[in-house]
C-alpha cells in the first residue's frame, strides 16, 4: 500500500502489515511508545481481532481494507467525536475516486456508517486517550472491497457486489488523500460546521421514521438533523425533541433529508463502528 501525494507531501506516515490483531490496538499501541508525533496509518491485510463499537467483531478477511489512523493531539478533547463525521466523509470521497459510478448509491448512517444501496458498506470505530495531557486518537476505517458477513445486525454488502472492481490498495491510496483534505477541513474542530453540513448533504435515514437501539431501550421517532455537536435529533410522537449521542440506527420509512436549520447545543458523540 502506498500515501497518496498530498498525505506523504504533509508529512504522514505509512506502517503495513500482513496481519495483525487490530490495526487500533497496534496504533495506539505506537503512540505509547512516544518518539514521532506525526499523523501514522497502521494497515493491515488481514485483521484476527477486529472490532466494531461496543465491542463488537469486526469481520477482517483478506482483500478488505483494515486502515487506522493515529494522531497526536489532532484537536481539543471534547471535539475528538467529530473525528467520526470527517472520517465518514473521507471514506465516501475515497470509494467514489475509484468507483464514481457509485455516487447515487452511496450515502452516510449516523453515527458511523458507510451505506452502499442502503446497506453497510464501511464502519468506523474512533478510540482514544490522554497521555501527558495530550490527546491520542486512533481512527479505525474497515471497507467491504470483496467480502461482507452474511449475517449482521444491519444488511451489509461490499464493493465487489455493487460491480465495483476496486482493491484494498488502490482504495487506501485514495483514502489517504481524502481523509489529508477532510482533517485540513475540519482545522482541529473550528471547521465542523461545514463537516456537518456536509454530511448532512450525504445523509440516509434522516426526514424519516426510525428506530434508534440504546443501552436497555428502545427509541422511534422521526430523525431531525443533527446538532451542532454531531448528535441525533429524534423527534417523539409526543412531539418532543430527545438528542441522542450515541445508538444504532434503522430507518423505517424512506431516505429523507433534514431540515437545515441550527440547533445551538454542544456535547460528545461517541466513537463510532
Amino acid at each position: 500500500m502506498d500515501l497518496a501525494p498530498a498525505a506523504a507531501a504533509a508529512g504522514y506516515r505509512l506502517v503495513t502489515h500482513d496481519t495483525l490483531a487490530s490495526t487500533n490496538a497496534t496504533a495506539l499501541a505506537c503512540a505509547t511508545n512516544g518518539g514521532d508525533a506525526r499523523p501514522l496509518w497502521v494497515t493491515a491485510r488481514v485483521q484476527t481481532a477486529g472490532r466494531g463499537r461496543r465491542g463488537r467483531a469486526w469481520i477482517s478477511p483478506r482483500g478488505n481494507l483494515h486502515a487506522t489512523l493515529l494522531l497526536i493531539d489532532p484537536g481539543p478533547v471534547c471535539q475528538a467525536p467529530e473525528l467520526s463525521f470527517v472520517a465518514a466523509l473521507a471514506v465516501h470521497d475515497a470509494i467514489l475516486d475509484c468507483a464514481p459510478d457509485l455516487r447515487e448509491r452511496l450515502a452516510l448512517k449516523w453515527p458511523n456508517d458507510v451505506l452502499c444501496a442502503a446497506a453497510k458498506v464501511a464502519g468506523i470505530l474512533i478510540e482514544g486517550q490522554v497521555q501527558d495531557k495530550c490527546p491520542v486518537v486512533a481512527i479505525g476505517i474497515g471497507v467491504n472491497c470483496l467480502h461482507h458477513p452474511s449475517q449482521a445486525s444491519y444488511p451489509a454488502t461490499d464493493l465487489a457486489a455493487a460491480s465495483a472492481g476496486v482493491s484494498a490498495d488502490d482504495l487506501f491510496f485514495a483514502l489517504s488523500g481524502s481523509m489529508t483534505r477532510r482533517l485540513r477541513q475540519w482545522r482541529r474542530g473550528e471547521g465542523f460546521p461545514a463537516v456537518r453540513s456536509e454530511w448532512l448533504e450525504r445523509a440516509h435515514g434522516l426526514g424519516g421514521e426510525m428506530r434508534v437501539r440504546l443501552p436497555g431501550r428502545e427509541v422511534l421517532g422521526r430523525g431531525e438533523t443533527l446538532d451542532t455537536s454531531g448528535r441525533l435529533l429524534l423527534r417523539l410522537a409526543d412531539g418532543t425533541i430527545e438528542a441522542i449521542a450515541a445508538g444504532d440506527v434503522f430507518a423505517l420509512t424512506g431516505s429523507g433529508r433534514p431540515p437545515q436549520r441550527p440547533v445551538e447545543d454542544q456535547a460528545w458523540t461517541d466513537g463510532a463502528d
